[in-house]
């Protein structure tokens, strides 16, 4: 009986010392239960990217993701072809109309970067195929229009990023490229962010519609060589080709994509314009260092046209790179009215240091290239930023969570990721279309 008394005891022991409590203020994800939307039906082959949300006028939800990946010459719907050797893509278009608990595929479209937004009562589908599209609903989602180009014989890239109302108009940003002596690399050195404009009520499936800032390529506002005391570029770069750091692991041009846009209000800000004719643009900034975003200004002329520059400091020295929390990646920033503070969504690094010879098979490219935690931040002025919390994390490199966009609905934030799970390609070419839901998310300041 004793013996028996003792194993107990040791299985007790053991299963304490297995399941320590945990920490009553160790941070816990706020959103890390999820609901697939949509699920790769070839995880090897078909990817998916560039989740986008909104709620229509009638309260629905409308979230949209792209199919890339060589299987997408395979599936059923209509397909888009890339300029070159970029290959077919499909995006897709689901409704809930249970707040997000289950969803329903609406359409598809044949282009990919797309966001959803609405304007005067509709709902449009953003993005490209080489050249801008898009699509437009009038009655919540339901039914769609035919893709329609707004521009001829250019190319374009994106990501499902903000959208910015005033004055009646919307705007937006997509970044064009530019033909320049790039080869064998990721092309963002020759990308310029682009601010669009058009009035709400007007048809925004019409080219004339739209109004475009003058372009900045990224190679011609700086080169690596003015980069001095900054650590940018981190690693061994050239102008125009990768670098190979290892046999697999390449550091390409530093470049700039995937802009969010912004207006300053508050009359104390530094870069408030008064007249409200000054925009902001925060984009992914590829240096190979983490923390930093790159950005640009739009400034309205009297004329109605747009220029882009580079903001200036009171010093007047230039602004390209600026501190924001994950600015090595895609991240989303929504502005709340309730709370007076700008909200952005974006990805974690831990362990950016670390040597690129040294990674894990699983890790994809860079050592800033980190993909699996999804965390959310506030800010007063863009600039200087808090945590509000760790939204989901996956379990493994390859269970990303990333590339996010998010609606405020009443007290909560929706959130849709480009995410995986152990079936995933890699932690870039993921395999699943996760919606999370933060409650009560304005209770997270402080």
């Amino acid at each position: 009986m004793r013996s028996l008394y003792a194993a107990v005891l040791i299985i007790c022991i053991l299963a304490c010392a297995c399941h320590q409590p945990v920490h009553p203020l160790r941070i816990r994800p706020l959103a890390q239960h999820h609901v697939v939307i949509d699920r790769s039906p070839d995880a090897k082959s078909i990817f998916l990217g560039t989740p986008g949300i909104v709620a229509a006028p009638d309260g629905r939800l409308v979230a949209t993701v792209d199919l890339f990946g060589p299987g997408v010459s395979h599936v059923e719907w209509p397909k888009g072809i890339l300029p070159g050797a970029g290959g077919a893509v499909v995006g897709k278009i689901f409704i809930s109309k249970d707040n997000g608990n289950t969803w329903t595929l609406a359409s598809t479209y044949p282009f990919f970067h797309a966001r959803p937004f609405t304007a005067g009562g509709r709902i449009f589908v953003l993005g490209q195929c080489g050249d801008l599209m898009i699509v437009a609903s009038g009655d919540g989602g339901q039914t769609w229009s035919k893709p329609a180009r707004l521009t001829q014989g250019q190319t374009w890239h994106a990501s499902s990023n903000n959208v910015w109302y005033c004055r009646g108009n919307v705007y937006l940003a997509m970044e064009r490229h530019y033909e320049r002596n790039l080869k064998n690399c990721w092309r963002i050195a020759d990308a310029a962010p682009v601010l669009m404009r058009a009035e709400e009520k007007s048809d925004l499936t019409r080219p004339e519609s739209w109004t475009f800032a003058s372009s900045l390529v990224f190679e011609d506002a700086v080169t690596p060589d003015q980069l001095e005391y900054f650590g940018v570029p981190f690693y061994p770069c050239a102008a125009d080709t990768a670098v190979w750091l290892t046999p697999d692991r390449p550091m390409n041009p530093i470049g700039w994509l995937e802009a969010n846009v912004v207006q300053f209000t508050d009359p104390d800000h530094l870069w408030t314009d008064p007249s409200g004719r000054t925009f902001h643009l925060f984009l992914r900034s590829h240096t190979g260092r983490t923390g930093y975003a790159a950005m640009a200004k739009v400034v309205e002329n009297e004329d109605g046209s747009m220029t882009t520059l580079l903001e200036t400091a009171p010093s007047g020295k230039k602004i390209l790179y600026t501190p924001l929390p994950g600015g090595q990646m895609k991240f989303y920033v929504l502005w709340d009215e309730p709370t007076r503070l700008f909200w952005m969504v974006g990805t974690q690094a831990t362990d950016s240091m670390k040597r690129p010879e040294s990674l894990p098979a699983d890790r994809y490219n860079l050592p800033d290239n980190e993909r699996r935690r999804l965390v959310l931040h506030f800010s007063k002025n863009m600039i200087d930023w808090c945590f509000a919390g760790l939204v989901a994390v996956g379990e493994n490199e390859r269970a990303s969570r990333h590339y996010c966009s998010m609606t405020a609905a009443g007290d909560d934030l929706l959130i849709v990721s480009r995410s995986g799970d152990e079936q995933a390609q890699s932690s870039h070419n993921g395999n699943l279309f996760t919606f999370h839901r933060v409650k009560n998310f304005r209770s997270l300041v402080y």
